[in-house]
């Protein structure tokens, strides 16, 4: 049975920066994984991705600011996001395949 657990959200003021954990038991450490999003009254949306390979992706209004890498040794895919914006505010999931999700982790940037 595949579990993956997030960690890492909380309040953080404009500017500052968080780090998300996706811990994940009963996959192996090199499969896919991506990070989503969801915030008030909006859908879903893909934030990143790293793919089996250690290709990235990442949606246009994070790109250079946020970095999806993996710990193989603990089967973990972090996110760091830095400077936040306002607009980052959301619940993050991680995702593996069309039906592995997290419980997801809130991310609320304010000052």
């Amino acid at each position: 049975q595949v579990q993956l657990v997030e960690s890492g959200g909380g309040l953080v003021q404009p500017g500052g920066s968080l780090r998300l954990s996706c811990a994940a038991s009963g996959i192996i450490s090199t499969s896919g994984r991506a990070w989503y999003r969801q915030a008030p009254g909006k859908q879903r949306e893909l934030v990143a991705v790293i793919t089996s390979g250690g290709t990235t992706r990442y949606a246009d209004s994070v790109k250079g600011r946020f970095t999806i890498y993996r710990d193989r040794a603990k089967n973990t895919v972090y996110l760091q996001m830095n400077s936040l914006k306002p607009e980052d505010t959301a619940v993050y999931y991680c995702n593996q395949g069309p039906q592995n999700w997290g419980q997801g982790t809130q991310v609320t940037v304010s000052s």
